[in-house]
């Protein structure tokens, strides 16, 4: 027994230690912000509910019009981001899309449904407003990329529950530069490793100063 405890923490231990490590999730040990306190949103969904970016972690997309022809975009998000944390109490997806496309978005989630955990796309909120509207909005996130002529986008934010928009900037640990906004839905690579690891970034942050605040709280919620 003695001989196996050995053997586990001489071999099997570092290199468990070096694949957590090497996963990226401590490229930072805080997500840095790129936008602080981006605006609210405005819009409401098909059925006339308002949506909310406070007080709720938020992965943020612009679908634009050809919503069908990028459905491949969504089935990876759902897939890498959205069944691994779809359970965290204040965790939502919000997808703005321009007016219009409200059949092509209904068509959308009938096909997500099937293939999210326990079929459950609640948490899939879509909003829609005027191609000028998303244009002016996307305007003041302050950002690189741009939408393209169709008033969307691949990429995809996170946004916190103060409603600033973090992504990679700045010195890593490593020492590196980095700096990224968005995360490139087309690509399950970078959905699995970089955002999967900053959203868990992001939710560990949340979960520590919930346990420093409230211990107790912490212990009964559903994460």
């Amino acid at each position: 027994m003695k001989k196996n405890i050995v053997l586990f923490v001489l071999f099997i231990l570092p290199i468990v230690a070096y694949l957590f490590f090497a996963s990226g999730i401590n490229s930072f040990a805080k997500l840095p912000t790129i936008t602080e306190k981006i605006p609210d949103l405005q819009w409401k969904t098909a059925d006339g509910k308002s949506v909310s970016l406070d007080n709720k972690i938020t992965i943020l997309g612009f679908t634009g019009s050809k919503v069908i022809y990028n459905e491949g975009n969504f089935f990876n998000l759902n897939q890498k981001i959205y069944n691994k944390n779809k359970n965290f109490k204040d965790f939502q997806f919000v997808m703005v899309a321009p007016k219009g496309s409200e059949g092509e978005v209904k068509e959308l989630l009938e096909k997500l449904k099937p293939i999210a955990e326990d079929k459950d796309i609640s948490k899939w909120i879509f909003v829609f407003a005027a191609p000028e509207e998303i244009k002016e909005y996307y305007s003041k996130l302050n950002l690189v990329g741009k939408l393209d002529d169709n008033t969307g986008t691949e990429n995809v934010y996170i946004v916190d529950k103060l409603r600033n928009l973090r992504g990679r900037k700045g010195e890593n640990l490593e020492g590196k530069q980095e700096y990224k906004e968005g995360y490139y839905t087309i690509s399950a690579a970078d959905l699995h490793n970089e955002m999967s690891d900053d959203v868990k970034i992001i939710l560990y942050e949340y979960r520590a100063a919930l346990k420093k605040n409230n211990p107790k709280a912490e212990m009964k919620r559903k994460i």
